[in-house]
């Protein structure tokens, strides 16, 4: 693709996440994001009577004098926006790239975009963090203009059309790679995460565990589950013989799709329920995204919640 046209793109992905925030700004909307995150600030001598919660008892056994911890709340957040890049996020093959019929990699990429115009705005720091079946790119939380610029460009070459024959299998290992996240994030974070959760049979529990384990090192979670509920939930592709591809494998099967769309179509959506049943229960904030329904139904509505909390 000529340079100038990769320029455009960037330039329109920019242009774009500025016109939604400035939209939502005008609406006169509080932010969707609050600081959160509490540091250590200095000692006292502890006063009798008071709460032992705080007191520090190996400098107790140091000094054989109570201090207590004081803390401070800061008010900036540091978000890391995690994008799962394996290959079946790019369905529906022909949304790539496109916003008014986005496939689950668009929406993500332009989701996104969006939050990391509302971050810089409030100078929190954000960075990015794209895997498949391992962390392949990961930045830090820095809130500067030129970071930004560094994340949309990431963002935007995610959205360069792939032909069918040059399209990488990236399977999905998003378990292991969410653990590794959670070790990784030192401090407390936001992080939210796109995926569309497809793991083999017997793998979500080890999905969740790796959601447990974000939550358990005091990290606020917010999981944009992308599908197409038409074709991916409920078989919905009429009554003709029909080719399918495994995106992720190459592998392929013909079927006629209204001979099982019932079963298949239950047990994938025990499956999501079960999904959003346990975010529920971990505290994560679970957003369903169906990508047939267009960026601005899902995103707008996500934002107004979020600022109303």
């Amino acid at each position: 693709m000529p340079s100038s046209d990769i320029v455009s793109r960037y330039k329109s992905l920019d242009f774009f996440a500025r016109q939604v925030v400035e939209g939502f700004i005008t609406g006169r909307h509080r932010s969707p994001f609050h600081g959160f995150s509490v540091e250590f600030s200095d000692y006292r001598q502890y006063n009798t009577g008071e709460s032992t919660r705080n007191i520090d008892w190996r400098l107790y056994g140091r000094t054989d004098r109570l201090y207590v911890k004081q803390f401070q709340e800061e008010t900036n957040l540091r978000c890391q926006l995690v994008v799962d890049q394996s290959t079946s996020m790019l369905f529906p093959l022909e949304g790539q790239g496109d916003i008014e019929h986005p496939n689950k990699l668009t929406f993500s990429v332009y989701a996104c975009a969006v939050l990391v115009e509302l971050l810089h705005r409030q100078r929190d720091a954000f960075g990015l963090t794209l895997i498949s079946d391992a962390i392949d790119t990961a930045t830090p939380c820095r809130s500067s203009a030129l970071h930004q610029r560094h994340i949309l460009a990431l963002l935007d070459n995610l959205l360069q059309p792939v032909q069918a024959a040059q399209r990488p299998m990236r399977p999905t290992s998003l378990a292991a790679s969410l653990h590794v996240l959670a070790e990784q994030l030192h401090r407390r974070s936001l992080v939210v995460l796109f995926t569309d959760a497809f793991v083999r049979d017997g793998e979500q529990e080890a999905l969740l565990d790796a959601l447990r384990h974000l939550r358990h090192n005091k990290h606020e979670v917010i999981l944009f589950h992308t599908f197409h509920r038409a074709h991916e939930l409920q078989l919905d592709y009429g009554s003709r013989p029909t080719r399918f591809v495994d995106l992720e494998s190459g592998r392929t099967l013909r079927l006629q799709p209204a001979e099982i769309a019932q079963t298949y179509s239950d047990h994938m959506l025990r499956q999501q329920a079960d999904l959003q049943q346990r975010a529920m229960q971990y505290r994560i904030d679970y957003v369903p995204v169906d990508v047939a329904q267009g960026f601005h139904q899902v995103i707008l509505p996500f934002l107004l919640k979020r600022s109303r909390q």
